[in-house]
């Protein structure tokens, strides 16, 4: 028998956990599912946050430090950075702009949204966050009974959990400087940082500053320490390999206590979950498709203009199309240079700074789905996230990119990373994750769609493009080498 690629067991084990889910449901087992087959779910996202910090803290300090001698960087190098930031925060920006005017995490109904609002009020009391929005529906006698029957938890504990919170809110108010939260950026404890959940601007201003200073020490000095950064990087990107080879197995424990828990007894309430799954799913990938077909091309024309719209594509397709069965940029990254050297016509003294900075810091499909996922899972637990909010939002997944690896599903894992900055619950990923592999295919092809557009810019800048008109741009190599 033939062996199945990963992304299609993942497939089935998604499938086989909805389905197990609606079985149990139906049959009045959801409590079975939530005790016995829920807890290897909840295993995998601690596995997964397990890896988040250290990987965003080595990749950060990696990808900044290995950008090199920052006085030979000069124009070019501080030219890429800007381009790639800018279009990863207007990406962050089309996909805040899209899901607050979708709005499809409000497109489920009103019970199921108060269950959600319950279950992270809930949540947060028990992890000591403060209610976002400072509503709290464990305040009103009316919902202690659905309350219960969620959390199991007595009325007394839940009376404690909705004072705890009252108080919690009151104490934030308090008058505080407008500076504050850039003093909130800067930690004094690197290692309590380390080892508290919210605080993960801390730790990326701490391996931004680190990789910052590696470039200004002598390279006999800095290299064993940029060697000891890589390979415990590595090391970590292994873990997250491992635990996504075991991934098909947690992923149907996943789904099975996810929907179990949200749907209980009632088989309806499961339709209502992937109609709200199906509106967020067609809000990233309208978003993606823009980035590929509109913005990047109105970006490159606005600054290239002797690469015309069909042109690019043809030349670029073979890469994309790559980027879209392996989900991997890295993997691409080879098929990528071939493609804007030879058919775009980008000088290879170009090509090869840009795009591999591009693999690293250029995460476009990435952070734009993270901003939406973010906005729709608090939609969808009747959260109201403020500007200021969703500023944070934009500000942690731009540095997390940074640090997301250019492997199949790292967006994922980031993701936890982007939810405890604004305090939701980062096992909210098991919600999405029956459409991220699909969604991380169109990710893939935006962020190499990006990584050439910025490429094209920075070459036609320093006078180093020769565009022609490819005739058929697969015979310029073997793209099964």
């Amino acid at each position: 028998m033939k062996k199945l690629a990963l992304h299609w067991k993942i497939i089935i084990g998604m499938v086989l956990g909805i389905i197990w889910a609606l079985v149990s449901s139906s049959l009045g087992w959801s409590s079975f599912t939530i005790d016995w087959i829920d807890p290897f779910g909840t295993i995998f996202i601690n596995l997964l946050k397990l890896i988040a910090v250290p990987l965003v803290l080595f990749s950060i300090i990696s990808g900044v430090a290995n950008i090199g001698d920052p006085k030979s960087l000069g124009r070019m190098g501080g030219k890429t950075l800007g381009v790639y930031l800018l279009t990863t925060v207007f990406a962050i920006g089309l996909g805040l702009t899209l899901v607050n005017i979708i709005k499809p995490g409000k497109l489920i109904d009103e019970q199921s949204r108060i269950d959600n609002r319950i279950s992270y009020e809930i949540w947060a009391s028990e992890q000591g966050y403060q209610v976002k929005d400072g509503i709290n529906y464990l305040q009103d006698p009316n919902f202690f009974e659905r309350a219960q029957e969620i959390s199991k938890l007595t009325k007394s504990e839940l009376k404690d959990a909705a004072v705890s919170d009252k108080l919690q809110t009151a104490e934030t108010r308090k008058k505080v400087s407008p500076l504050q939260p850039l003093v909130d950026i800067v930690p004094d404890n690197f290692f309590y940082s380390l080892s508290n959940n919210g605080l993960m601007l801390q730790i990326i201003f701490f391996a931004v500053f680190f990789g910052v200073c590696l470039l200004f020490i002598p390279d006999q000095k800095s290299q064993p320490v940029l060697t000891l950064v890589d390979g415990i990087n590595e090391v970590f990107l292994k873990m997250v390999d491992l635990v996504m080879q075991a991934a098909p197995f947690f992923v149907f424990a996943l789904l099975a206590g996810v929907v179990s828990k949200m749907a209980g007894d009632d088989v309806g309430k499961v339709i209502e979950i992937f109609k709200g799954l199906s509106w967020y799913s067609l809000t990233v990938l309208g978003g993606l498709l823009m980035m590929i077909f509109v913005v990047y091309p109105l970006i490159l024309k606005t600054f290239v203009k002797k690469i015309p719209y069909s042109g690019f594509f043809k030349s670029m397709s073979p890469a994309q199309t790559l980027a879209f069965s392996t989900s991997s940029s890295a993997a691409t990254l080879p098929v990528t240079m071939e493609c804007v050297e030879h058919n775009l016509g980008v000088d290879k003294k170009i090509s090869s700074f840009v795009l591999p900075i591009g693999a690293t810091v250029n995460m476009d499909g990435t952070s734009l789905y993270q901003a939406i996922a973010v906005v729709f899972l608090a939609q969808m637990h009747m959260i109201d996230l403020t500007v200021g909010q969703q500023l944070i939002v934009v500000l942690t997944a731009t540095l997390a990119s940074i640090g997301s690896a250019a492997v199949p599903s790292a967006g994922l894992v980031m993701l936890i990373i982007v939810l405890d900055s604004v305090g939701l619950n980062p096992a909210w990923i098991a919600i999405i994750f029956p459409v991220d592999r699909i969604l991380d295919m169109f990710r893939t092809v935006v962020n190499v769609t990006g990584d050439a557009t910025v490429c094209s810019i920075i070459a036609d800048g320093e006078n180093m493009l020769n565009y022609q008109e490819p005739d058929d741009p697969t015979k310029t190599f073997d793209l099964d080498s």
